[in-house]
């Protein structure tokens, strides 16, 4: 009991909202599988690496766990057409892409159904507060109180590869404060929120491709 309670005050407050927006039906079947890959084809507002490995390992644990390719090793099969510059950026454009036999034949070995695009980040404010510490002949120690927000927003694009379709979106939000108060030694108290994101956006995906409907 003591351990978590130690645990709680060792995290920040954090707010979480998961939503979805089905636009087609979906279903996966034994040896398909699911790959997560980051938009990066913009700068300064791309999805974490960190964060669609914390995904991918989501959902390849707990029940009914999912067949998930590496991101890495998915890019470089189909290399070059799921790099930033050249990745497709709609659903529109796969019966194109796919129509091109040898970019077809090496998606095919992949065994991958469904692509996950994933975009957003955790952005930090500045904080406010403040900090003093000191040295002296007797030890040394720190004084204050600092807080600061951080915003995680993230959005999942789901892919059929079999129908060339859109079939949905979830979005993930999570915002906490973080704080650190100081007598003597800084205790951090972190809010943990693009693992609350990352959690609750999986668990959302992993419903949303499962369950057929």
């Amino acid at each position: 009991m003591l351990a978590l309670a130690f645990g709680a005050l060792l995290a920040g407050c954090v707010t979480s909202q998961v939503e979805q927006v089905r636009q087609g039906t979906t279903g996966i079947s034994d040896g398909e599988a699911v790959v997560i890959l980051a938009r990066r084809h913009h700068s300064g507002h791309e999805a974490e690496s960190s964060f669609t490995e914390c995904i991918s390992e989501s959902l390849t644990s707990g029940a009914a766990p999912l067949d998930v390719r590496a991101e890495q090793a998915f890019v470089d099969t189909l290399f070059p057409w799921f790099e930033p510059r050249t990745a497709p950026l709609s659903a529109d454009t796969l019966p194109k892409l796919l129509g091109e036999p040898a970019i077809a034949e090496k998606l095919a070995g992949t065994g991958v159904r469904y692509i996950v695009w994933v975009d957003g980040m955790t952005e930090v404010s500045e904080g406010a507060g403040s900090m003093t510490c000191a040295v002296g002949p007797g030890g040394g120690g720190c004084f204050g109180f600092t807080w600061w927000d951080k915003d995680s927003q993230y959005e999942a694009s789901v892919w059929d590869l079999e129908t060339y379709e859109d079939v949905g979106r979830i979005s993930a939000a999570a915002q906490g404060t973080s704080y650190m108060p100081a007598v003597i030694v800084p205790i951090p108290l972190i809010a943990r929120t693009q693992a609350t994101a990352c959690k609750g956006l999986a668990d959302q995906l992993k419903d949303f491709l499962v369950v057929q409907q």
